[in-house]
């Protein structure tokens, strides 16, 4: 965590809470200056490709005397020989930084190129606040908080808030992938733009000109030769390191390779549920028995799970309702007990087309829109008012598939069918009272593809997997001291998987295609090939069940309407469908009820400060 400056040009100081990986001596600690004094740095994350860039400053002559083996002590260096910029395009890693130059009473912030690691900052009453988390910034005393409306209401629409808002207006998430510089006159005159120095479509545009033209063979080989190297470059650390194991093609392929670069077994670690439609533990028992493992399981109750409620606002720092978030922070706390360092399979599903809405979306697409519009209106019309509550009853999960075809008919064109998929709240500028909505990525995309899939593939890959998946992933584990590492998101993995032909992510109606074929060189199929499920929780059930009293008190009428933000009428209509088993709102009442406990908790902190937020 880098807590902001109260004054930058000032005062002159960085500030850094280290959760030490590589180099633990006193050589490794920041705030780190330059060999020659001119820059000082404070750096979040990890050069995984630190060692190569050592030996080629030492090899051209340029490497300082060096005090010890850190990765920042290497970027510092590679700033000084290279730049900024230049450096910024050789390291491979997840990092935030800020670096500041002695020389031009310049400061620098950089974001890697996924956006697994985070950095917010923003100008109040003229002065530059930036940090790792919200909570640092808000230590401020410039530090205004009034609430953005706008961003609330993209929350309700995505259950996050995507890049670059946050709740708070005139604060602002760096975009994966830039850098943004900041001189004293720019508090004066307005902060310039964040730069690009990598682009996520770029890459893909210019992969998909240069397609993979061998066999299926060749490619599966070719895969697992990337995704080795990646990972060998993951498994640098001074401390000991894991990786999490749901059972799953991706967490199982990431440890098939790490146990084979591996002289002693590998810890493993997953969390299950005595709820066996929820529970994944078996499956990774048995891939972690195959491949020899030292595995760790840890059966969470009920209550288990509802504890860690109350955590969820002081560890998101916004309001952020992926309700997977209790199952990954229970993982990362099980984790910690053994290790400081763990892979994760997150990426699988955006680079190599695992998610349902997927498969046989175009064809799915010419046939529904083969159907008049005014016919499909109608059909919708009849399923909302009829089939709905029918089935509702009698399965949660048709019930659901039956809401999504309900909306899905009367979507208009295929440009609306992403945002569609990934909508939680439709109206949700109605929803959220006094907002306009901030227009988005994900509702209006800059680029298009010629094959809709992809389209909806690299959209995942540049608003939900950065903005929800990392996220979750990132502060449920540094809230434990845990630092996670994503080798599928290996800048040179991602460049491979956009090179690969649709058909050999997607084929026979299911996804990962590659995938499969490379884990089945380790893990035998009948241990890992069965439909996804997902890393979730019964929510549905417990909202109607034992976290009912505590959702009855925050949708509470009069809390709703005190704390002004929701239209209450409408929460409450959702409320009262949900717990008579009409519809399955789980997934949206948790997005208000996320809002609420974090907005609760956020007023309660002011209330201590004697600082009362803004409605």
């Amino acid at each position: 965590t880098t807590p902001p400056l109260s004054s930058l040009w000032a005062v002159g100081d960085l500030a850094h809470r280290r959760l030490s990986i590589l180099d633990l001596s006193a050589a490794g600690r920041q705030p780190m200056s330059s060999a020659s004094g001119r820059y000082v740095i404070v750096f979040n994350g990890e050069i995984y490709n630190h060692l190569e860039i050592r030996r080629e400053l030492e090899a051209t002559g340029s490497a300082p005397t060096w005090r010890g083996h850190a990765d920042t002590e290497t970027l510092l260096a590679a700033i000084e020989h290279w730049g900024n910029e230049a450096t910024l395009k050789k390291i491979s890693g997840m990092f935030a930084f800020a670096l500041w130059d002695r020389d031009r009473s310049e400061l620098f912030l950089a974001r890697d190129r996924m956006g697994e690691k985070p950095l917010y900052y923003g100008v109040h009453k003229g002065v530059f606040l930036f940090g790792s988390e919200i909570k640092a910034i808000k230590c401020n005393p410039a530090f205004d908080g009034e609430i953005d409306r706008d961003s609330l209401s993209l929350f309700f629409r995505f259950n996050y808030i995507p890049a670059p808002f946050s709740v708070f207006k005139g604060i602002y998430k760096l975009p994966p992938g830039s850098f943004l510089t900041v001189r004293q006159d720019d508090l004066i005159t307005g902060l310039a733009k964040p730069i690009s120095y990598w682009s996520f479509i770029d890459v893909a545009e210019k992969a998909r000109l240069n397609p993979f033209e061998g066999s299926d063979l060749e490619a599966v080989k070719a895969l697992d030769a990337v995704l080795k190297r990646a990972i060998g470059r993951q498994m640098l650390a001074d401390v000991p390191l894991g990786a999490f194991l749901s059972g799953g093609i991706d967490s199982s392929t990431v440890v098939a390779l790490m146990q084979a670069q591996s002289r002693i077994p590998v810890k493993t670690f997953t969390v299950g549920f005595h709820d066996q439609q929820h529970n994944e533990a078996a499956h990774a028992k048995a891939v972690a028995a195959h491949l020899g493992t030292e595995h760790h399981e840890f059966f969470v109750t009920a209550q288990e799970a509802m504890d860690v409620i109350p955590l969820l606002p002081h560890l998101y720092d916004e309001p952020f309702s992926d309700s997977s978030q209790i199952p990954t922070f229970l993982v990362s706390k099980l984790t910690r007990r053994h290790v400081t360092v763990s892979l994760s399979g997150d990426g699988g599903d955006e680079l190599f087309g695992g998610y349902n809405r997927y498969f046989g979306t175009q064809t799915w697409w010419n046939r529904i829109k083969a159907v008049p519009m005014p016919m499909r209106q109608l059909i919708s019309q009849l399923l909302r008012i009829s089939k709905l509550e029918r089935w509702a009853f009698v399965s949660s999960r048709v019930g659901s598939k039956l809401q999504k075809l309900q909306g899905v008919l009367e979507v208009k064109n295929n440009s609306d069918l992403y945002p569609f998929f990934v909508t939680h709240w439709s109206a949700a500028d109605q929803l959220v009272i006094g907002a306009r909505g901030h227009d988005s990525i994900a509702t209006n995309p800059n680029f298009s593809f010629e094959n809709l899939v992809e389209q909806m593939m690299a959209l995942d890959a540049m608003t939900y997997l950065p903005d929800d998946i990392l996220v979750k992933v990132d502060r449920a584990a540094m809230g434990v001291s845990l630092e996670t590492r994503v080798p599928l998101l290996d800048p040179e993995v991602v460049e491979f998987a956009w090179r690969l032909p649709m058909d050999l992510k997607i084929r026979g109606g299911s996804g990962k295609w590659i995938l499969k074929k490379l884990l089945h060189n380790y893990v035998p199929s009948a241990l890992v090939d069965r439909p996804k499920q997902g890393f979730a929780i019964p929510l549905a059930q417990w909202l109607r069940g034992p976290l009912r009293p505590w959702a009855e008190s925050l949708l509470d009428e009069r809390k709703l309407k005190g704390f002004g933000y929701l239209d209450h009428k409408l929460v409450r209509k959702r409320w009262s469908e949900h717990l008579a088993g009409t519809y399955n709102w789980a997934f949206l009442l948790w997005d208000v009820l996320m809002f609420q406990a974090w907005f609760e908790q956020e007023a309660a902190s002011r209330s201590q400060n004697n600082r009362d937020i803004r409605v």
